[in-house]
């Protein structure tokens, strides 16, 4: 069977706005999971130019899971935009160097921002330092996520907030031990029919 090859850039025929996304990434410190697209109408390249301020000294990564669906605009703000601010001034001394090279430097990483999978976040979405999406996540357009973001729950607003669960959490329980993004391929596309209507019925004879 001919299955969608996950290390294609352009998965669509015809289609150059839509890429999977860790066939475009460069940097070492952005790891991007199979299957995982991102839609940009004017640029695919623009994806890592909006993961702002990821320098190696900072020693953070953005890491993003499998199947995740990431629209345009979607922007992360990593822990080399963090100035810091116990002191009087949040000026960067340091960075401008010269006779400034030795001031201290108080900058608190507040870790890697992961993602996880078969998240689902729309256009213009920011995402703050050292956040964690939970799998099966839907962010709403336009968020500013400033907080961790719970499996199987939809965020939306300025800073984000929970609207609803997808789902109970029994349910989600079992969806995060199914765990079906890590399945082979073709496991995967025998049972696309269940995945995509919750059919649970189904999805609990795979995973009892």
């Amino acid at each position: 069977m001919n299955h969608p090859d996950p290390n294609t850039v352009y998965p669509i025929e015809g289609v150059t706005r839509t890429c999977y996304l860790k066939n475009i990434i460069t940097n070492p410190q952005i790891l991007v999971g199979d299957y995982t697209y991102y839609d940009d109408p004017i640029d695919i390249y623009n994806f890592e130019k909006n993961v702002l301020y990821l320098f190696e000294f900072m020693k953070d990564t953005l890491i993003i899971g499998k199947f995740c669906q990431i629209a345009t605009g979607v922007r992360f703000i990593m822990n080399g935009g963090n100035h810091a601010m116990d002191g009087v001034s949040t000026y960067p001394f340091k960075v401008m160097g010269k006779s400034w090279a030795a001031a201290p430097v108080n900058t608190v990483s507040k870790g890697d921002t992961i993602i996880g999978n078969d998240v689902w976040i729309g256009n213009g979405v920011t995402f703050m330092q050292g956040i964690t999406v939970g799998d099966g996540a839907i962010i709403g357009t336009n968020s500013l996520v400033t907080k961790n973001v719970e499996p199987y729950t939809i965020v939306g607003g300025n800073p984000a907030k929970p609207i609803r669960k997808r789902f109970d959490e029994e349910t989600i329980e079992f969806l995060l031990e199914l765990s079906w993004w890590n399945w082979h391929i073709e496991k995967i596309t025998e049972n696309l029919n269940a995945i995509i209507s919750g059919d649970f019925k189904v999805l609990k004879t795979i995973h009892p």
